[in-house]
C-alpha cells in the first residue's frame, strides 16, 4: 500500500511541474531537485505582485479586483503549501520581510471591486537574487559578512601575485593567485587553463582551487605555508634522511598522478612545489603553478613557443618537443635539492647521489623512462634509523 504522506508529498512537488517559471528564479533553488520549482513559481508570482502593489501604492491606492482576488489565492495556497510540507515532517521557512508582507497585504486584501492600499503602506522590499523558501534541514547560512577582508602579497610571479586572506565565513585563510593586468591574451589563456586543470585535478599531493573569478581574472586556492625551498632551507641542518625521503615521495607520487592524468607539468621547481604544514612538524606537499602544463596529447604547444621552466634540460631544443624524460630532468634537480638542502646536483656515491644522476643524465635514454620506475629506486633506498623529527 501506497504511502499517504508520499503521495501528498509527489502531488506537492508535481503541482508547479507545467508552470513556465523564468530561470532567473529557478537558478536560486537549483540545488532542491524536488520542491525547486514550486517553489520558484510561487516566488515568482508573489514578486510580480508585490512590485505592482509598490507601484499602485504610489499612484491610484487601489489595486485592481482581478488581481486582488489571484493575491488573496496565493497567499493561500503559499499557508496550503508549507502547512502540507510541515504535515510531512518537512520544515519549510519563508523569509521574514515576506512573511509579513503576505500578513500585511491580508489585512487590506478584498474579493470584489477593487483593494484600497492604505495610506500608511510601507513598500515592500522585493527579494530577487536571494532564495525567499529555506529548508533549514538541508541548508546552511553562511555569514556572508560585508566586512572587506584584507588581501596579504605572499608571492610574484612573471605572470601572477598570490595574496593570502582569512575567509570571515570559514575562519580559515585561504590564498588568491591574480593574473597580472599586462598580461598578453596568450598567457591569459594559459592562466585560466591552469585553473581549469587544478579545477580537474584532485588529489593530495596537488594544490587545491576552488573558484574562478573572471571580472578580476583570479581564483581561489588552498593555503600552503610556504614553498620547498624555503621550508628544507630553514630545517636543513635537522631534517633526518627519512623525512627527506617522505618528502621526496609525496612529491613524486604528485608528479606520478598528473603523469597518468596525460599532463606534463614543464615548469617543476622548488619555488612550484609548495608545503602545508600541520601541527608536531607533519607536512603535505603539493604541486602548484600549472601555468606551463600540457596535455600529452594537445596540439597546442607550437613550434616557435618560447623555451620557459626554471630547470631547463640542456639537451631539449624545443618546447613542442618535451616529453617526460625532460621532465625527470627537473625532478632529478629537486630530488637533489630535497637530500642536500644545496642549489647543486648531488654528485657523491650515495643512493641518493646516484639516483639524480641517472634523472639528470646527458643521454636522455639513460634517464628514468617513467616516474613510476623513480618512485620504485627511492622507496627501495636503504633503510634509516627511526627519525628523530617530526614526521612528514
Amino acid at each position: 500500500m501506497a504511502d499517504p504522506t508520499e503521495l501528498m508529498l509527489a502531488d506537492l512537488s508535481n503541482s508547479h511541474a507545467d508552470a513556465i517559471v523564468s530561470n532567473t528564479f529557478l537558478r536560486l533553488y537549483a540545488s532542491d531537485s524536488r520542491f525547486g520549482r514550486t517553489f520558484a513559481s510561487l516566488h515568482e508570482r508573489l514578486n510580480g505582485h508585490f512590485e505592482s502593489i509598490n507601484d499602485r501604492a504610489e499612484t491610484t491606492h487601489h489595486y485592481w479586483a482581478e488581481q486582488s482576488r489571484e493575491m488573496l489565492a496565493l497567499i493561500k495556497e503559499v499557508a496550503n503549501f508549507l502547512d502540507s510540507l510541515k504535515h510531512a515532517g518537512m520544515q519549510v521557512n519563508l523569509a521574514g520581510p515576506y512573511a509579513s508582507a503576505l500578513k500585511g497585504c491580508q489585512s487590506w486584501l478584498v474579493r470584489s471591486g477593487g483593494s484600497t492600499i492604505p495610506d500608511d503602506f510601507e513598500q515592500i522590499a522585493i527579494i530577487k537574487y536571494e532564495p525567499v523558501f529555506s529548508r533549514p534541514d538541508t541548508e546552511i547560512k553562511l555569514k556572508k559578512t560585508n566586512q572587506r577582508t584584507q588581501l596579504q602579497l605572499i608571492g610574484e610571479g612573471s605572470y601572477a601575485k598570490v595574496f593570502s586572506f582569512v575567509d570571515p565565513d570559514y575562519g580559515i585563510k585561504f590564498a588568491v593567485k591574480r593574473a597580472k593586468n599586462d598580461l598578453s591574451e596568450r598567457d591569459l589563456y594559459r592562466f585560466q587553463q591552469e585553473f581549469a586543470i587544478l579545477k580537474r585535478l584532485k588529489f593530495p599531493y596537488i594544490v587545491e582551487v576552488f573558484q574562478y573569478d573572471t571580472t578580476r581574472n583570479e581564483y581561489q586556492m588552498e593555503f600552503c605555508e610556504s614553498t620547498l625551498r624555503k621550508y628544507i632551507k630553514k630545517r636543513n641542518n635537522t631534517l633526518s634522511l627519512s623525512s627527506r625521503k617522505r618528502i621526496a615521495l609525496q612529491f613524486l607520487y604528485g608528479v606520478n598522478y598528473i603523469h597518468t592524468e596525460d599532463l606534463l607539468h614543464r615548469d617543476v621547481s622548488l619555488q612550484n612545489v609548495l608545503v602545508k604544514t600541520f601541527n608536531r612538524g607533519a607536512v603535505i606537499v603539493k604541486l602548484s603553478d600549472f601555468g606551463l602544463a600540457k596535455d600529452k596529447n594537445s596540439e597546442y604547444t607550437r613550434t616557435k613557443t618560447e623555451m620557459r621552466g626554471t630547470y631547463r634540460d640542456p639537451v631539449l631544443e624545443s618546447f613542442k618537443d618535451y616529453g617526460v624524460r625532460n621532465e625527470i630532468y627537473s625532478i632529478g634537480w629537486v630530488l637533489s635539492y630535497i637530500f642536500s638542502g644545496r642549489e647543486a646536483l648531488l654528485s657523491q656515491d650515495d643512493a641518493p647521489s646516484q639516483i639524480v644522476r641517472k634523472c639528470t643524465a646527458h643521454d636522455v635514454a639513460r634517464r628514468y623512462g617513467s616516474v613510476r620506475e623513480l618512485i620504485g629506486d627511492v622507496e627501495g633506498m636503504e633503510a634509516t634509523p627511526p627519525p628523530t623529527d617530526a614526521p612528514a
